[in-house]
């Protein structure tokens, strides 16, 4: 069974020609193929969008990093417990507010250390190509 024709609008009966060196092409076609597109396709929206967006999803399996989100889980849990303390009048000393500060601090120490530890996987998971 043949392929059905495609409407006269949709036609595209135009060529444009253009050379590329071996780099520009090798550039061009990782490029195509990192946003998922035939090269043609690419090209025609490069020309016509002035950008394609490649989107990436990482997905990083790493022990370590389950076991931060899981405590950063409970941090949370227990930051809420705390704040359902107060909201209900609960009493605050000076005792009280510093242990949170320093818990705090903590908290953040944690986070550095989290992020040193996905470095490898650190980056933006879109791509603009200009």
């Amino acid at each position: 069974m043949a392929r059905p024709k495609k409407e006269k609008e949709l036609k595209r009966s135009h060529c444009a020609m253009l050379r590329f060196t071996n780099t520009e092409y090798e550039i061009i076609t990782k490029n195509a193929h990192k946003a998922g597109l035939p090269l043609a396709e690419y090209l025609r929206r490069q020309v016509m969008k002035g950008k394609v967006t490649a989107r990436y999803e990482i997905v990083a399996d790493v022990p370590e990093l389950k076991k931060l989100i899981a405590e950063f889980g409970k941090i949370g849990s227990n930051l809420n417990q705390i704040a359902r303390h107060f909201n209900q009048g609960g009493i605050h000393s000076q005792e009280m507010r510093q242990t949170i500060n320093k818990c705090i601090a903590q908290i953040y120490e944690m986070k550095y250390e989290v992020i040193k530890m996905a470095g490898d996987f650190h980056g933006d998971t879109q791509t603009h190509s200009k």
